[in-house]
């Protein structure tokens, strides 16, 4: 089998892809890249793998492979159709490809300007803007975003109170893929025990051999300490 390099970012949603590897119980080789201590950014040797410097990054079967949702859709169909990947044309299948792509393009965003706004409002700054930048931080935050954090917090508990996984009633890929924003959430955007089905299913994820055996291979993951700098 041609072999699988992952070239893996700390703290970031290449952690996603080693626990799919390990689900699928694939060998693979990690290349590692850390965090600019101060920016937070990947290190410009990213670019040398892909043209955006992004993580997770992906070389397979002679090919590039970035995003972290077609990365794990590309090799869950590939290595695990009806099992990781639900069976085509099913209903089933409708869900996965939803919560495959909801999960970045609806879920990360409001999580995304909450980590934003929280580091404006907390960085050094003269003291004569210092209130007219944190009144504006508590306006967007209060008005804006937390409010979007927790009508998705509220629709995905509602998800999973209709099935135990997010496809449905089977463990798949799209849970994988939930598993960032809403691990996220638990960090930095205020979930905790008012929505008990997402916190059960967070120990449910948490619990799997594979999950703890990528963390094993991935190294320390801040997200689940609470840091919000992922």
């Amino acid at each position: 089998m041609t072999s699988i390099v992952v070239h893996h970012l700390n703290n970031s949603r290449s952690q996603r892809v080693l626990w799919l590897l390990e689900e699928l119980g694939l060998p693979y080789e990690i290349v590692r890249y850390q965090r600019d201590a101060r920016t937070l950014l990947a290190p410009p040797e990213l670019r040398k793998v892909h043209a955006l410097g992004k993580s997770p990054v992906v070389e397979w079967d002679g090919a590039v492979l970035a995003e972290s949702g077609a990365i794990l859709e590309t090799l869950a169909g590939h290595f695990a159709p009806g099992r990781l990947a639900p069976a085509a044309n099913t209903p089933e299948a409708l869900r996965y490809r939803y919560w495959m792509h909801y999960a970045e393009g609806s879920a990360m965003p409001p999580l995304l300007l909450k980590l934003v706004f929280d580091r404006v409002g907390s960085a050094p700054m003269p003291f004569f803007v210092r209130p007219v930048v944190k009144g504006v931080v508590r306006k967007v935050l209060g008005g804006f975003v937390q409010p979007q954090i927790e009508q998705h917090l509220d629709y995905q508990e509602a998800a999973l109170q209709q099935s135990p996984w997010f496809a449905g009633t089977q463990f798949s890929a799209a849970d994988i893929q939930m598993s960032f924003p809403v691990e996220a959430a638990r960090a930095r955007g205020g979930l905790d025990a008012r929505r008990p089905h997402l916190m059960a299913w967070l120990e449910t994820i948490h619990a799997r051999p594979a999950y703890r055996r990528a963390l094993e291979r991935g190294g320390p993951y801040a997200l689940l300490d609470g840091d919000s700098s992922a």
